[in-house]
């Protein structure tokens, strides 16, 4: 990219002198939708659409269908593309797709991201816009599919073969009996893990309470890093550290871990972020599928209701239908739960925009990987902090980092978007519970995405029985009955769980 920029002013008066100026290939608009802060594909997806000669446009993080449709007239853009990670990003794309059709466009739409996939485009999207619609699967298909989208000879056929594809799914979808088979929520709560409390004490925390770390020194987290993420964002796969003497990726893997740890080195030396945590231990009290958590042990009033889902696909005799209400006690004053959330992203826009000015777009997501992964690794750093010392329940425990990534330790952190707890909107009682914004500087977007963008937040659980897990597909009476507990509507509800819906809320 760097290349680009100095060989440009050459490349131009070539053109000029061949008088084929502002010629580009084409234009690609790009943005992460309403409510999303993250932008590390879609800025890998940027640099290499933009090393192929497509003309780029990011509008970045958090924008609105309008500014993103306004632009893209203006510009007179070729196709546009949105990218999201966290559900609710899903909900707005269709709302793009809506406003597409409603204003007459027929520009090419893009759909990536984490959470994305063909299922979804071809259910959700693509009905949802008159033109065409093409899930990219990841970056490295991002040029094949540009260039048969501005291919005077293929792309009619592409489209064509797309949209063939996408009724294909559907009409699958529709004639496919379900293979599940779900239990009520009552027969799911009737199997719910049996915990003998009689016979457990849980710990009292040594430190009850909130807690505030304001600029935690980076070199502390850099032990706790798990880099096989670290990979995967850049798309090559496997587990490391063996991935850095993979046949295939190995000489690419070593060459940006060699790249990424003198980049770490600058940060912990230069100090280039502000590291943040903000934990709380509070008395909590189980009250069906649901945590009650008191301000302190003496209040007799909950001060917040933290609403939880069960597992209702059908299980082997023998395995219960889990969730994690289930790993609270139901006896006022005998237990507590955990709430956390911590930032490495504060101070990281000014060496973005640094190195975006330099045009090392490779340096900009390099930093971003590297910010999410310190992130990461401050939530396992204050989670073996809770266990030894704050909390105190684990006080012996001496695991090594491969240990704690293999979550070894007693006790779990889930998090809120996650298959566990999958509704975002619980995020909104957390950095209540801990006033997040005003302790450590995080804020909710309106689709409860965290900025910065590498942050972490969720729950603390001791009980040695507490596991992860994964909630599935949930029946409607379950949703009905969390939206009443939740105190929403159920198409609020299922807007939050849409994933997770085994029905069809228009059909229902």
């Amino acid at each position: 990219k760097k290349a680009v920029a100095y060989l440009t002013p050459y490349m131009e008066a070539e053109k000029e002198e061949a008088g084929t100026v502002g010629q580009a290939r084409a234009k690609v608009l790009m943005a992460t939708v309403k409510g999303d802060v993250h932008d590390i594909g879609k800025n890998i997806v940027g640099v290499v659409l933009g090393c192929n000669n497509y003309e780029i446009t990011d509008l970045g993080v958090m924008v609105p269908a309008e500014k993103i449709l306004d632009t893209a007239v203006a510009e007179g853009a070729s196709m546009i593309g949105l990218s999201g990670l966290i559900t609710p990003s899903l909900d707005e794309m269709v709302q793009v797709g809506n406003e597409m059709t409603r204003r007459g466009l027929d520009l090419p739409l893009l759909i990536g991201g984490a959470t994305t996939s063909r299922l979804h485009t071809a259910l959700k999207i693509e009905p949802a816009y008159a033109g065409p619609t093409v899930w990219v699967k990841d970056a490295s298909r991002a040029v094949g599919v540009a260039q048969k989208l501005i291919s005077p000879d293929a792309r009619k056929a592409y489209l064509e073969e797309v949209a063939a594809d996408y009724e294909t799914v559907r009409l699958r979808r529709a004639a496919r009996p379900s293979r599940k088979r779900f239990e009520g929520l009552d027969a799911a709560r009737a199997n719910a893990s049996v915990i003998d409390w009689a016979s457990y004490a849980p710990p009292a925390p040594k430190e009850p309470g909130i807690r505030v770390e304001r600029k935690i020194s980076l070199a502390e987290l850099v032990p706790y890093i798990d880099w096989t993420p670290f990979f995967q964002t850049w798309e090559l796969a496997g587990r490391f550290p063996a991935i850095l003497d993979d046949e295939i990726v190995g000489e690419q893997a070593r060459g940006l871990y060699d790249d990424a740890r003198a980049m770490l080195q600058q940060m912990v030396d230069e100090d280039w972020l502000e590291a943040s945590a903000v934990t709380g231990l509070f008395p909590a009290v189980r009250d069906g599928d649901d945590v009650l958590v008191y301000e302190d042990a003496a209040a007799e009033e909950p001060f917040e209701r933290l609403c939880f889902l069960r597992q209702q696909i059908e299980k082997a005799p023998g395995r219960p239908h889990l969730c994690l209400a289930d790993f609270v006690s139901a006896e006022h004053g005998q237990d507590h739960i955990g709430l956390f959330a911590v930032t490495t992203g504060i101070g990281i826009e000014a060496h973005v925009a640094r190195f975006e000015a330099e045009h090392d777009d490779y340096s900009v997501i390099l930093c971003q990987a590297l910010a999410d992964r310190l992130a990461e690794a401050l939530a396992e750093r204050t989670h073996a902090l809770i266990r030894q010392e704050r909390w105190g329940y684990a006080a012996d425990e001496q695991l090594d980092n491969t240990a704690l990534i293999a979550e070894r330790y007693r006790g779990i952190r889930p998090a809120p978007g996650y298959p566990a707890c999958p509704d975002h909107s619980e995020k909104r009682k957390i950095f209540r519970l801990l006033d997040v914004e005003a302790n450590v500087g995080m804020k909710l977007t309106e689709s409860c995405a965290m900025w910065p963008a590498a942050a972490v937040s969720g729950y603390y659980f001791s009980h040695p029985e507490s596991r992860y897990f994964v909630v599935g597909q949930l029946r409607e009476d379950q949703i009905q009955d969390y939206a009443d507990r939740k105190g929403v509507g159920l198409d609020e509800a299922e807007r939050w769980l849409a994933p997770n819906l085994a029905y069809d809320p228009e059909r229902s």
